[in-house]
């Protein structure tokens, strides 16, 4: 496919809408020699003059004429577009796709989602709830937000959160049948409810902390569920034992649904993190919400 000869189409507009090549030279912030040589090297790849030079002005040839009529338009077209793309990059409004767990929704951004709203009125949030890891450049998304122990070594990530706490929890109804477990070795016999991977499909691992070491622990599953919202929701129903984030089961512990397991043993899970690719980082909306999520784990720290 033979190349379209478009280098130094810009000069040759110029020159013909300044009148002049040291006008088009002084317009383009370049010496009249460089003009002069672009216009010849475009003229060469056409293989035709587009401009009768005179000491004193430039006239367009006919097959200049044809080139200024059709590429003028098209020029236009394209500055327009550019302008446009480096004003959405730039701006401080606009819409944020963003994907992410319903376990870091409301863990990370609930919390602060009515404070960043109020600061940034100008900024929309497009939140989509993906249990699964999902390809964030691929689906048109500008970050994510996942736990520290998945992210993609080639992103972008900033720390937005401490640690996460976790919970062992059941409902009343079934500890009353089946006893309250005492020490994590104790899950090995209740009926527990797990977490599957729907990305990898691999069971979540259920950890403790025990005697000042992290220990894994495999009970079998009774139920599984894609979803941390499945096991939970199981878990009210009394059909056993499940273990997740803390913050996403506590309307259910305020209301009793749900009691708290082996709070001695438990161990936090790893921080959340914002995501995404390095491109993204001129994305001004984005930009200002990364910052603000950063400025509002600082105030956690010192508090």
């Amino acid at each position: 496919m033979n190349r379209i000869p478009v280098h130094g189409i810009e000069v040759f507009l110029t020159i013909v809408r300044e009148g002049s090549m040291r006008a088009a030279a002084d317009a383009l912030g370049v010496g009249a020699p460089a003009v002069s040589l672009q216009l010849k090297s475009l003229e060469e790849r056409l293989g035709t003059d587009l401009l009768f030079r005179t000491t004193r002005s430039v006239e367009l040839t006919e097959a200049g004429r044809v080139l200024f009529d059709a590429a003028a338009p098209a020029h236009r077209d394209l500055a327009y577009a550019i302008e446009k793309t480096q004003e959405m990059t730039k701006s401080t409004t606009g819409t944020l796709r963003l994907s992410m767990s319903r376990g870091a929704y409301i863990a990370a951004i609930a919390p602060v989602l009515d404070a960043f709203l109020s600061e940034h009125p100008g900024i929309n949030l497009d939140i989509s709830w993906n249990e699964e890891l999902v390809d964030i450049v691929k689906k048109g998304f500008h970050g994510g937000i996942r736990m520290g122990d998945v992210l993609t070594p080639d992103m972008v990530a900033v720390r937005i959160t401490p640690p996460i706490k976790s919970a062992f929890f059941a409902a009343p109804s079934y500890l009353k049948i089946h006893g309250l477990p005492e020490r994590p070795r104790d899950l090995l016999t209740h009926q527990c409810i797990r977490h599957k991977q729907p990305t990898s499909g691999s069971l979540r691992e259920w950890w403790v902390s025990e005697e000042g070491q992290d220990i894994r622990i495999d009970p079998p599953a009774r139920l599984t569920f894609d979803s941390a919202a499945g096991v939970i929701q199981a878990a009210c129903e009394g059909h056993g034992i499940g273990w997740s984030m803390r913050a996403t089961m506590q309307d259910h512990l305020e209301t009793g649904a749900l009691k708290v397991l082996l709070d001695p043993f438990v161990k936090d899970l790893p921080p959340f993190y914002i995501y995404y690719p390095e491109q993204n980082k001129r994305v001004e909306c984005l930009r200002l919400f990364v910052e603000f999520l950063r400025s509002q784990r600082r105030k956690q720290v010192v508090t």
